[in-house]
């Protein structure tokens, strides 16, 4: 394998993945941006709230853009390097950063929040969502929409006929309603990608690891090596991020 490939390969092995930052990428790989500017509206929500909740915060990244907090402001992560990265960026702005293992129950009592917010939460478990949100409150997230950056996803893994089927914007909706919550809207969007060298590739995989479970570079050498040659003959590896703006009510 060629010299440029073993150095891309080697400086994004090497880069930190910590946090939900993906300034590395910049110049390198783009994304376009869904039309609804999730964490503007989550601002301004955050601003007439009187308690609320972030769940799955990651680093705190997009929750710390918010210029004003509520006076009980409460975020939960799961993955120990976030946790500790989100504590350090959101408790000097007086946020309470909470442990939380993704898996019911949230450790809220119930009618907790007016506001509970979430982007691009791995799990969502609706009914807790539900109980620890109070009458007449909201839970606004973007998720992750069905079949997401797949071109990518089955490069590696080859067809995922059934994880194709997961994270439909109508089922959740439906288990949305189950949960006894009244959907104001479930916006879905497909955005384009590009990956302009397989550091660019490498970097992304290793930082978000469900796309391949278990991705390696050592793994999935010979693999990255045909694409590399494929994005040096033909230009950028293209794909396609699926997006989905919840909105939902609990009745008063």
């Amino acid at each position: 394998m060629d010299s440029d490939f073993e150095r891309l390969i080697a400086e994004a092995d090497a880069a930190p993945v910590t946090g939900w930052n993906f300034a590395w990428l910049d110049g390198r790989a783009r994304e376009q941006r869904p039309s609804w500017g999730y964490q503007r509206q989550q601002a301004a929500r955050l601003a007439t709230a009187r308690a609320a909740l972030d769940i799955q915060t990651g680093g705190g990244e997009v929750l710390a853009e918010a210029a004003t907090f509520p006076p009980t402001m409460v975020a939960t992560e799961s993955w120990p390097p976030n946790l500790a990265q989100a504590t350090r960026l959101l408790h000097p702005r007086g946020v309470v950063v909470v442990a939380d293992p993704d898996e019911p129950p949230l450790p809220f009592a119930d009618t907790a929040f007016d506001l509970v917010t979430s982007r691009h939460p791995a799990t969502v478990w609706w009914s807790e969502i539900a109980r620890v949100l109070e009458p007449g409150g909201t839970y606004f997230a973007q998720h992750v929409g069905p079949a997401s950056v797949f071109e990518l996803v089955e490069y590696f893994l080859g067809p995922q006929p059934a994880a194709r089927r997961e994270r439909d914007p109508d089922t959740e909706a439906a288990a949305a309603r189950a949960a006894g919550l009244e959907i104001v809207q479930a916006r879905p969007e497909r955005l384009r990608m590009e990956f302009d060298d397989i550091g660019a590739v490498v970097y992304f995989l290793r930082k978000v690891i469900w796309m391949v479970p278990g991705f390696t570079v050592a793994g999935y050498r010979d693999r990255l090596g045909d694409l590399h040659r494929q994005i040096a003959e033909h230009g950028p590896f293209v794909a396609h991020s699926a997006r989905t703006l919840f909105e939902a009510r609990k009745p008063v």
